[in-house]
């Protein structure tokens, strides 16, 4: 991913904390993987998925760690301002493209957090809380699930795309669409749990598109390498890919989040159309 020389950086959108004790259960093995891809990118409590009942509002540290991110030029001093030119390049995109915007924050945390969700600790990956309209990313899950436990290859455009999703999710609460999924109950490959999982996808395709056409954008360009690596992270994450790594079967009717041929496919429609209009996959008869 190429950064934008001289672009500044907004860490107002940026938040910090973590590392308190709660109740959460922390899981090993599969059950982590397993555990972790049905809150990750979903907006799920993620103490209901656990085993924790320790609820609250979001931490907010006393300090931002992200404070000194002022230019681009800081990433290659500190490579966490990366996220802070995500975050500015994804609200800066929607905050033009859609009328009824609300800018959040991105709360990057390390080991545990009290959210509007719930306790939320590494295992749960990366997750938006529609009752704070939080998105919240663990310091280690890039390189410790992502490409550690679920394989994917990793780089900027990659971590671009996970963060992006979740702000798909922020979109899909602002536009009602999120309660309304959350309403209905089931999984599966057409499930309303899927459908909006896949829309997620297609608006963080909507803003790889877009996301060097701003000229105050941090980012500069996306390049086919990046669409590639951020299409590898959309694979790994693919509920039939899990499955295999963690249990050695594909069970479709368990499906939350869709296959990574879905995932692809949605990303893709995202990337090819630079439209969120072409996002309605609860339309689609076969999303």
């Amino acid at each position: 991913m190429q950064y934008r020389s001289g672009a500044k950086l907004d860490s107002s959108q940026m938040g910090s904390g973590g590392g308190r004790r709660g109740t959460t259960v922390a899981l090993g093995g599969g059950a982590a993987i397993l555990v972790a891809i049905v809150a990750m990118l979903f907006g799920l409590n993620p103490s209901d998925l656990l085993g924790g009942t320790t609820a609250g509002t979001p931490t907010t540290a006393e300090t931002n760690r992200f404070a000194h991110c002022k230019n681009v030029t800081d990433i290659s001093k500190d490579r966490d301002c990366r996220f802070v030119a995500y975050t500015n390049s994804i609200q800066s995109y929607w905050a033009k493209a859609y009328s009824g915007y609300q800018q959040t924050q991105t709360q990057v945390f390390d080991g545990q957090i009290a959210t509007g969700c719930g306790t939320a600790t590494a295992e749960v990956g990366p997750f938006y809380c529609p009752s704070d309209k939080v998105v919240y990313l663990e310091g280690t899950f890039f390189d410790e699930m992502l490409k550690g436990q679920l394989g994917a290859k990793g780089g900027d455009a990659a971590e671009a795309y996970v963060i992006a999703h979740e702000y798909g999710h922020h979109i899909s609460n602002l536009t009602g669409t999120l309660a309304k999924a959350q309403s209905y109950q089931g999984t599966g490959p057409k499930s309303a749990q899927v459908r909006l999982e896949l829309q997620a996808d297609c608006y963080a395709g909507v803003w790889l598109a877009n996301a060097a056409k701003d000229p105050s954008s941090p980012i500069q360009a996306i390049t086919a390498e990046d669409l590639a690596s951020a299409v590898d992270a959309a694979k790994a994450v693919g509920d039939d890919r899990i499955q295999l790594r963690s249990t050695g079967q594909v069970s479709p009717e368990s499906w939350t989040h869709g296959s990574s041929a879905m995932r692809r496919k949605w990303l893709a429609v995202g990337f090819n159309s630079g439209d969120a209009n072409t996002c309605d996959t609860f339309a689609a008869t076969a999303p």
